[in-house]
């Protein structure tokens, strides 16, 4: 497996991306399957999805992870800006990006998104018939998570407060007080399941300790992204991503697992469900006893799906 740094245009924002390539012995003249690995919110593409990248390079497919406008070595302002509309434009300015590179068969590629990736690629994938097969790991509606909490029982009005804040926080802007930002973690373990209970910690170990902590990976955002997720919805439109395949991998422990359930309920045919016995939300980042099954998945999937040649749609099922 190799890899190298790769740039391309968002909208007008460059971004920076890794793209993962099969072993050099490999063939390639013809192009092969590729795919786009969207990463987590407040994640960069060192972490889960240059994972995920380089694990399914490693199975033959090229791969590119890269990082979301605003955020990481791409560029964009403010920084730290967590826009869900930008970010699904990213991921259809990355099938732009492979559809052109000589390693990549324009006509099978799919899109692999990772928590709240595994949401902004369903839009993406709805609306971009270049995507031909869709994944989610973790998959997450970053929308409800704000409006509902990440188990569904956060109080309502804690939105309102934040909603309130993100309109001062506008206000002030405009008056020349520059961006305003607030942390995405708190500042101890202890604080973090305090706050937001085994999923705030799990977030915490894995962003903010030696586990997967990275410098560019964002410990801020801005208020302004605050307004922006609250009315995004992103599994809407789940449902016009058939006739293409979709594939929803979730840890029976993760506390978001609801949020893949209702939306794998709302997908049509040809599509599958499967489960990852013992694994929370955040283990399916880099837990090997998780991703290695996770991946395996992956790898059948997008070769079947992203095989030559016409494919006959498969009953959806689910799998443990």
């Amino acid at each position: 497996m190799d890899s190298k740094d790769v740039t391309f245009d968002s909208a007008g924002i460059p971004l920076a991306g890794r793209l993962y390539l099969p072993d050099a012995g490999a063939d390639t003249a013809a192009g092969r399957p590729a795919i786009v690995v969207g990463h987590p919110a407040s994640g960069v593409k060192e972490q889960a999805a240059g994972l995920y990248a380089s694990r399914l390079a490693e199975q033959g497919f090229v791969a590119l992870a890269f990082d979301a406008a605003y955020q990481g070595e791409s560029g964009g302002q403010p920084r730290g800006l967590e826009d869900p509309a930008h970010r699904v434009e990213d991921l259809k300015a990355a099938v732009s990006f492979l559809s052109n590179r000589p390693e990549a068969d324009p006509e099978r590629i799919g899109a692999l998104g990772i928590c709240a990736s595994g949401g902004y690629v369903v839009p993406a994938a709805a609306m971009d018939h270049r995507v031909r097969a869709v994944a989610t790991v973790s998959g997450a509606d970053i929308g409800r998570q704000f409006r509902e909490g990440a188990d569904g029982t956060q109080d309502p009005a804690v939105l309102q407060s934040m909603l309130d804040a993100a309109a001062a926080a506008r206000t002030a802007e405009a008056r020349g007080k520059g961006v305003g930002r607030f942390p995405v973690f708190p500042g101890t373990a202890e604080e973090a399941r305090a706050l937001g209970g085994q999923h705030g910690f799990e977030g915490f170990e894995y962003y903010c300790t030696g586990r997967a902590r990275h410098p560019r990976s964002a410990k801020e955002l801005t208020w302004s992204s605050i307004d922006r997720i609250a009315v995004f919805e992103p599994f809407r439109f789940i449902a016009m991503i058939a006739p293409r395949p979709l594939l929803m991998i979730v840890g029976t422990e993760a506390v978001t697992r609801h949020m893949t359930t209702e939306a794998f309920e709302d997908a049509r045919e040809p599509k599958e469900l499967m489960w990852v016995d013992g694994a929370g939300h955040v283990d399916l980042y880099d837990r090997p006893e998780y991703v290695g099954p996770a991946v395996d998945r992956l790898a059948a999937f997008f070769g079947e799906r992203l095989a030559e040649g016409p494919k006959a749609p498969a009953a959806g099922h689910a799998r443990g």
